[in-house]
Protein backbone atom coordinates (compact mmCIF):
# COMPACT_ATOMS: atom_id res chain seq x y z
CA UNK A 1 0.00 0.00 0.00
CA UNK A 2 1.62 3.41 -1.18
CA UNK A 3 1.81 5.83 1.53
CA UNK A 4 -0.93 8.32 0.45
CA UNK A 5 -3.28 5.65 0.46
CA UNK A 6 -2.64 4.50 3.83
CA UNK A 7 -3.22 7.71 4.82
CA UNK A 8 -6.43 8.33 3.67
CA UNK A 9 -7.36 4.96 4.86
CA UNK A 10 -6.30 4.96 8.12
CA UNK A 11 -7.27 8.53 8.80
CA UNK A 12 -9.41 7.64 12.05
CA UNK A 13 -6.28 5.77 13.73
CA UNK A 14 -3.91 8.35 12.63
CA UNK A 15 -6.17 10.53 14.53
CA UNK A 16 -6.82 8.30 17.72
CA UNK A 17 -2.71 8.49 18.15
CA UNK A 18 -2.44 12.43 17.30
CA UNK A 19 -5.20 12.77 20.45
CA UNK A 20 -3.70 10.63 22.56
CA UNK A 21 -0.49 11.93 22.35
CA UNK A 22 -1.96 15.85 22.26
CA UNK A 23 -3.87 14.38 25.49
CA UNK A 24 -0.54 13.26 27.29
CA UNK A 25 1.04 16.54 27.44
CA UNK A 26 -0.01 17.35 30.80
CA UNK A 27 -0.94 20.51 30.21
CA UNK A 28 -3.48 22.23 29.02
CA UNK A 29 -4.37 18.88 27.01
CA UNK A 30 -5.97 17.49 29.92
CA UNK A 31 -8.74 20.19 29.92
CA UNK A 32 -9.12 19.79 25.96
CA UNK A 33 -12.42 18.43 24.33
CA UNK A 34 -11.40 15.47 21.29
CA UNK A 35 -12.39 18.23 18.56
CA UNK A 36 -9.75 20.69 19.97
CA UNK A 37 -7.37 18.06 20.52
CA UNK A 38 -7.39 16.94 17.16
CA UNK A 39 -7.81 20.80 16.03
CA UNK A 40 -6.49 20.53 11.90
CA UNK A 41 -5.36 17.07 12.47
CA UNK A 42 -7.42 15.81 9.23
CA UNK A 43 -6.54 18.95 6.96
CA UNK A 44 -3.07 18.27 7.60
CA UNK A 45 -2.71 14.58 6.94
CA UNK A 46 -4.70 14.86 3.83
CA UNK A 47 -3.15 18.17 2.56
CA UNK A 48 0.45 15.84 3.53
CA UNK A 49 -1.29 12.86 1.15
CA UNK A 50 -1.82 14.93 -1.59
CA UNK A 51 1.49 16.23 -1.76
CA UNK A 52 2.89 12.96 -1.89
CA UNK A 53 1.50 12.50 -4.50
CA UNK A 54 2.14 15.13 -6.57
CA UNK A 55 4.79 15.52 -9.16
CA UNK A 56 7.23 17.51 -8.09
CA UNK A 57 10.20 18.40 -10.15
CA UNK A 58 14.03 18.67 -9.03
CA UNK A 59 13.29 22.60 -9.18
CA UNK A 60 10.96 22.46 -6.60
CA UNK A 61 12.97 19.84 -4.63
CA UNK A 62 15.45 22.12 -4.77
CA UNK A 63 13.57 24.90 -3.47
CA UNK A 64 11.70 23.08 -0.43
CA UNK A 65 14.74 21.35 0.52
CA UNK A 66 15.91 25.33 1.16
CA UNK A 67 12.74 25.81 3.52
CA UNK A 68 11.00 28.15 1.34
CA UNK A 69 7.34 27.89 0.77
CA UNK A 70 4.78 30.40 -1.63
CA UNK A 71 3.59 32.67 0.35
CA UNK A 72 0.54 32.10 -1.04
CA UNK A 73 0.17 28.70 -0.30
CA UNK A 74 1.69 29.05 3.06
CA UNK A 75 -1.31 31.27 4.29
CA UNK A 76 -3.84 28.92 3.70
CA UNK A 77 -2.52 25.92 4.93
CA UNK A 78 -4.33 24.16 8.09
CA UNK A 79 -0.77 24.02 9.94
CA UNK A 80 -0.66 27.32 10.47
CA UNK A 81 -4.17 28.04 11.82
CA UNK A 82 -3.38 24.35 13.97
CA UNK A 83 -0.02 26.82 15.37
CA UNK A 84 -2.32 29.54 16.32
CA UNK A 85 -4.68 27.71 17.78
CA UNK A 86 -2.44 25.66 19.99
CA UNK A 87 -0.93 29.05 21.17
CA UNK A 88 -4.12 30.27 22.14
CA UNK A 89 -4.91 27.19 24.01
CA UNK A 90 -1.80 26.97 25.68
CA UNK A 91 0.75 25.20 24.11
CA UNK A 92 4.26 25.85 24.27
CA UNK A 93 6.93 25.47 21.19
CA UNK A 94 7.96 22.53 22.10
CA UNK A 95 5.06 20.59 23.10
CA UNK A 96 3.47 22.06 19.17
CA UNK A 97 6.79 20.50 17.65
CA UNK A 98 6.71 17.18 19.73
CA UNK A 99 3.08 17.02 17.98
CA UNK A 100 4.46 16.97 14.84
CA UNK A 101 7.03 14.31 15.88
CA UNK A 102 4.69 11.83 17.04
CA UNK A 103 3.08 12.25 14.55
CA UNK A 104 5.80 11.03 11.84
CA UNK A 105 6.23 8.62 14.31
CA UNK A 106 2.50 7.45 13.98
CA UNK A 107 2.74 7.18 10.74
CA UNK A 108 5.86 5.83 9.59
CA UNK A 109 5.15 2.95 12.19
CA UNK A 110 1.85 2.38 11.20
CA UNK A 111 2.12 1.70 7.67
CA UNK A 112 5.75 -0.31 7.56
CA UNK A 113 3.75 -2.73 10.17
CA UNK A 114 1.16 -3.34 7.78
CA UNK A 115 3.71 -3.66 4.49
CA UNK A 116 3.82 -0.35 3.02
CA UNK A 117 4.98 -0.23 -0.05
CA UNK A 118 8.86 -2.07 -0.80
CA UNK A 119 9.09 -0.90 -4.12
CA UNK A 120 9.16 2.69 -3.14
CA UNK A 121 9.20 3.37 0.45
CA UNK A 122 12.26 5.22 0.30
CA UNK A 123 11.11 7.96 -2.20
CA UNK A 124 7.55 7.85 -0.56
CA UNK A 125 9.08 8.16 3.45
CA UNK A 126 11.41 10.95 1.69
CA UNK A 127 8.41 13.29 0.61
CA UNK A 128 6.14 12.06 3.89
CA UNK A 129 9.32 13.74 6.05
CA UNK A 130 9.46 16.97 3.73
CA UNK A 131 5.74 17.47 3.67
CA UNK A 132 5.65 16.96 7.64
CA UNK A 133 8.91 19.20 8.03
CA UNK A 134 6.87 21.84 5.70
CA UNK A 135 3.72 21.44 8.09
CA UNK A 136 5.93 22.16 11.41
CA UNK A 137 7.93 25.16 9.74
CA UNK A 138 4.17 27.05 8.80
CA UNK A 139 3.01 25.87 12.17
CA UNK A 140 5.81 27.26 14.48
CA UNK A 141 5.96 30.53 12.20
CA UNK A 142 2.50 31.23 12.52
CA UNK A 143 2.37 30.37 16.18
CA UNK A 144 5.65 32.66 16.94
CA UNK A 145 3.63 35.54 15.21
CA UNK A 146 0.93 35.07 17.51
CA UNK A 147 3.47 35.34 20.20
CA UNK A 148 4.48 38.71 19.31
CA UNK A 149 1.12 40.07 18.54
CA UNK A 150 -0.19 39.00 21.98
CA UNK A 151 3.45 40.62 23.45
CA UNK A 152 2.79 43.65 21.16
CA UNK A 153 -0.73 44.31 22.13
CA UNK A 154 0.19 43.74 26.05
CA UNK A 155 2.86 46.07 26.31
CA UNK A 156 0.14 48.67 24.23
CA UNK A 157 -2.33 47.98 27.17
CA UNK A 158 0.49 48.21 29.38
CA UNK A 159 1.59 51.71 28.42
CA UNK A 160 -1.73 52.73 28.33
CA UNK A 161 -2.63 51.68 31.62
CA UNK A 162 0.66 53.53 33.05
CA UNK A 163 -0.55 56.88 32.10
CA UNK A 164 -3.04 57.45 34.89
CA UNK A 165 -0.92 57.07 37.73
CA UNK A 166 1.67 58.64 36.12
CA UNK A 167 -0.53 61.24 35.29
CA UNK A 168 -1.39 61.50 39.16
CA UNK A 169 2.30 61.70 40.30
CA UNK A 170 3.48 64.71 37.93
CA UNK A 171 -0.05 66.84 39.29
CA UNK A 172 0.95 65.89 42.94
CA UNK A 173 5.05 67.19 42.19
CA UNK A 174 3.42 70.32 40.70
CA UNK A 175 1.41 71.18 43.39
CA UNK A 176 3.84 70.54 45.95
CA UNK A 177 5.97 72.55 43.79
CA UNK A 178 3.74 75.70 44.27
CA UNK A 179 5.33 79.01 45.42
CA UNK A 180 5.20 79.07 49.00
CA UNK A 181 4.04 75.47 49.47
CA UNK A 182 6.98 74.06 50.72
CA UNK A 183 10.08 76.01 52.70
CA UNK A 184 13.22 76.04 50.35
CA UNK A 185 15.66 73.28 50.19
CA UNK A 186 15.81 69.73 50.18
CA UNK A 187 11.52 68.98 49.67
CA UNK A 188 12.01 71.67 46.67
CA UNK A 189 14.57 69.22 45.47
CA UNK A 190 12.66 66.24 45.68
CA UNK A 191 10.29 68.12 43.98
CA UNK A 192 12.75 68.40 41.50
CA UNK A 193 13.89 64.98 41.05
CA UNK A 194 9.83 63.45 40.92
CA UNK A 195 9.43 65.85 37.94
CA UNK A 196 13.06 64.64 36.45
CA UNK A 197 11.42 61.50 37.07
CA UNK A 198 7.57 61.81 35.76
CA UNK A 199 8.73 63.23 32.32
CA UNK A 200 11.28 60.21 31.67
CA UNK A 201 8.50 57.88 31.90
CA UNK A 202 6.24 59.90 30.44
CA UNK A 203 8.86 59.99 27.50
CA UNK A 204 9.11 56.19 27.70
CA UNK A 205 5.24 55.15 27.81
CA UNK A 206 4.87 57.63 24.78
CA UNK A 207 7.98 55.61 22.89
CA UNK A 208 6.33 52.27 24.31
CA UNK A 209 2.85 53.15 22.99
CA UNK A 210 4.04 54.34 19.40
CA UNK A 211 6.37 51.25 19.01
CA UNK A 212 3.44 48.97 19.70
CA UNK A 213 1.18 50.75 17.23
CA UNK A 214 3.80 50.36 14.31
CA UNK A 215 4.16 47.06 15.22
CA UNK A 216 0.64 46.24 15.23
CA UNK A 217 0.84 47.19 11.76
CA UNK A 218 -0.71 51.25 12.57
CA UNK A 219 1.64 53.48 10.83
CA UNK A 220 2.18 56.49 12.92
CA UNK A 221 -0.27 59.13 12.35
CA UNK A 222 0.47 62.92 11.48
CA UNK A 223 -1.63 66.18 10.69
CA UNK A 224 0.33 67.90 8.80
CA UNK A 225 -0.69 71.78 8.02
CA UNK A 226 1.41 75.39 8.01
CA UNK A 227 3.72 75.59 10.83
CA UNK A 228 7.12 76.79 11.60
CA UNK A 229 10.42 74.51 12.00
CA UNK A 230 11.54 77.56 13.60
CA UNK A 231 8.61 77.44 16.51
CA UNK A 232 8.85 73.50 16.38
CA UNK A 233 12.81 73.74 17.31
CA UNK A 234 12.10 76.72 20.45
CA UNK A 235 9.30 74.43 21.65
CA UNK A 236 11.61 71.20 21.49
CA UNK A 237 14.35 73.85 22.88
CA UNK A 238 12.62 75.20 25.61
CA UNK A 239 11.32 71.87 27.21
CA UNK A 240 14.92 70.22 27.21
CA UNK A 241 16.76 73.37 29.32
CA UNK A 242 13.44 73.08 31.42
CA UNK A 243 14.47 69.34 31.99
CA UNK A 244 18.66 69.43 31.66
CA UNK A 245 18.90 73.14 33.38
CA UNK A 246 22.72 72.17 34.00
CA UNK A 247 23.69 71.44 30.61
CA UNK A 248 24.69 73.89 27.47
CA UNK A 249 22.08 74.17 24.87
CA UNK A 250 22.24 76.08 21.51
CA UNK A 251 19.46 76.80 18.72
CA UNK A 252 20.76 78.29 15.38
CA UNK A 253 18.12 78.87 12.41
CA UNK A 254 18.29 80.40 8.95
CA UNK A 255 16.42 80.23 5.65
CA UNK A 256 12.87 80.04 5.12
CA UNK A 257 11.37 77.23 7.61
CA UNK A 258 7.75 77.53 6.92
CA UNK A 259 6.23 74.45 5.15
CA UNK A 260 3.95 71.79 6.17
CA UNK A 261 4.33 70.14 8.94
CA UNK A 262 2.43 68.39 12.17
CA UNK A 263 4.21 70.23 14.66
CA UNK A 264 3.60 68.46 18.15
CA UNK A 265 5.17 65.05 16.13
CA UNK A 266 8.17 66.98 14.85
CA UNK A 267 8.31 68.30 18.63
CA UNK A 268 8.35 64.93 19.63
CA UNK A 269 11.40 63.71 17.24
CA UNK A 270 13.27 67.20 18.30
CA UNK A 271 12.46 66.15 22.09
CA UNK A 272 14.06 62.24 20.80
CA UNK A 273 17.10 63.77 19.21
CA UNK A 274 17.63 66.31 21.99
CA UNK A 275 17.15 63.71 25.08
CA UNK A 276 19.31 61.08 23.22
CA UNK A 277 22.40 63.65 23.00
CA UNK A 278 22.11 64.68 26.60
CA UNK A 279 22.29 60.47 27.50
CA UNK A 280 25.34 60.11 25.00
CA UNK A 281 27.08 63.85 24.91
CA UNK A 282 29.89 64.79 27.22
CA UNK A 283 28.23 66.81 29.95
CA UNK A 284 31.02 70.10 29.85
CA UNK A 285 30.16 70.65 25.88
CA UNK A 286 27.76 72.39 24.24
CA UNK A 287 24.15 70.48 22.54
CA UNK A 288 23.70 72.21 19.00
CA UNK A 289 19.99 72.09 17.65
CA UNK A 290 20.26 73.84 14.19
CA UNK A 291 17.32 74.08 11.73
CA UNK A 292 18.00 75.68 8.24
CA UNK A 293 15.63 75.79 5.26
CA UNK A 294 16.52 75.34 1.62
CA UNK A 295 14.57 75.78 -1.89
CA UNK A 296 12.73 72.34 -1.69
CA UNK A 297 13.33 70.77 1.85
CA UNK A 298 13.75 71.76 5.52
CA UNK A 299 16.80 70.40 7.59
CA UNK A 300 17.12 69.93 11.53
CA UNK A 301 20.04 68.96 13.15
CA UNK A 302 20.92 67.66 16.33
CA UNK A 303 24.83 67.31 17.09
CA UNK A 304 26.90 66.82 19.75
CA UNK A 305 30.42 66.33 20.91
CA UNK A 306 31.54 63.02 22.81
CA UNK A 307 32.11 59.35 22.49
CA UNK A 308 32.17 58.03 18.19
CA UNK A 309 29.29 55.67 17.82
CA UNK A 310 30.96 52.61 16.11
CA UNK A 311 30.45 52.18 12.81
CA UNK A 312 28.43 48.55 13.41
CA UNK A 313 26.05 50.07 15.94
CA UNK A 314 25.39 53.15 13.53
CA UNK A 315 24.38 50.46 11.18
CA UNK A 316 21.55 49.80 13.16
CA UNK A 317 21.05 52.84 15.47
CA UNK A 318 16.96 53.47 14.22
CA UNK A 319 16.47 49.97 14.43
CA UNK A 320 13.85 49.46 17.49
CA UNK A 321 15.20 48.44 21.02
CA UNK A 322 19.10 48.82 19.70
CA UNK A 323 21.08 50.78 22.88
CA UNK A 324 24.43 52.05 22.85
CA UNK A 325 25.96 52.54 26.25
CA UNK A 326 25.98 55.97 27.41
CA UNK A 327 28.79 58.48 27.73
CA UNK A 328 28.00 58.20 31.74
CA UNK A 329 24.96 57.38 34.17
CA UNK A 330 22.35 60.25 34.80
CA UNK A 331 21.81 62.62 37.64
CA UNK A 332 19.26 59.93 39.01
CA UNK A 333 21.72 56.80 39.10
CA UNK A 334 20.69 54.83 36.00
CA UNK A 335 23.02 54.55 32.90
CA UNK A 336 19.86 55.18 30.31
CA UNK A 337 16.18 56.52 30.80
CA UNK A 338 15.38 55.10 26.95
CA UNK A 339 14.07 51.80 26.18
CA UNK A 340 15.78 51.98 23.12
CA UNK A 341 12.76 52.84 20.98
CA UNK A 342 13.44 57.02 20.70
CA UNK A 343 15.52 57.01 17.43
CA UNK A 344 13.27 54.46 16.07
CA UNK A 345 9.96 56.20 16.65
CA UNK A 346 11.78 59.79 15.46
CA UNK A 347 12.82 58.31 11.89
CA UNK A 348 9.14 56.92 11.24
CA UNK A 349 7.56 59.98 12.11
CA UNK A 350 10.02 61.56 9.34
CA UNK A 351 9.31 58.64 7.08
CA UNK A 352 5.47 59.88 7.76
CA UNK A 353 6.47 63.61 6.47
CA UNK A 354 8.22 62.03 3.26
CA UNK A 355 11.44 62.96 4.50
CA UNK A 356 14.73 60.93 5.78
CA UNK A 357 16.77 60.65 8.62
CA UNK A 358 20.46 59.72 8.87
CA UNK A 359 23.27 59.98 11.64
CA UNK A 360 26.90 60.58 11.50
CA UNK A 361 29.46 60.22 13.88
CA UNK A 362 33.23 60.66 14.42
CA UNK A 363 35.68 62.06 16.81
CA UNK A 364 34.58 65.26 15.30
CA UNK A 365 31.23 64.83 17.22
CA UNK A 366 27.62 62.60 16.27
CA UNK A 367 24.68 64.55 14.43
CA UNK A 368 21.40 63.13 13.33
CA UNK A 369 20.02 65.06 10.55
CA UNK A 370 16.46 65.15 9.40
CA UNK A 371 15.17 66.13 6.01
CA UNK A 372 11.76 66.99 5.27
CA UNK A 373 10.31 68.36 2.23
CA UNK A 374 7.97 71.00 2.16
CA UNK A 375 4.90 68.78 0.58
CA UNK A 376 1.53 70.09 0.04
CA UNK A 377 -0.36 68.47 3.32
CA UNK A 378 -2.88 66.98 1.07
CA UNK A 379 -0.04 64.87 -0.43
CA UNK A 380 0.36 64.27 3.40
CA UNK A 381 -2.83 63.11 4.28
CA UNK A 382 -2.89 61.08 1.76
CA UNK A 383 0.41 59.07 2.74
CA UNK A 384 -1.21 58.69 6.19
CA UNK A 385 -3.14 55.83 7.60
Amino acid sequence: MRLAQFITENLEDLLVEWEAFALSLLSPGQSMTSLALRDHATQILLAIAEDIESNQTDLEQAYKSKGFVPIAEATRTAAMTHGALRYLAGFDLRQLAAEFRALRASVLRLWLKRGGDNGTAFYQMTRFNESIDQALAESIANYSDEVAHSRDTFLAILGHDLRSPLCAIANSSLYLGSPGLLPSGAPLDAVRRINRSTAKMSSMIKDLLEYTRTRLGRAIPISPEAASMEEICRAAFDEIRAVHPERIFRLETSGELLGQFDSERLQQVLSNLLNNAVQHGTASDPITLRAYGETDEVTVQVSNLGRPIPADQLQVIFDPLVQVPPVAVTRDGDASGSLGLGLYIAREIVTMHGGTMQAESSDDGTVFSARLPRMPAEALRAASP
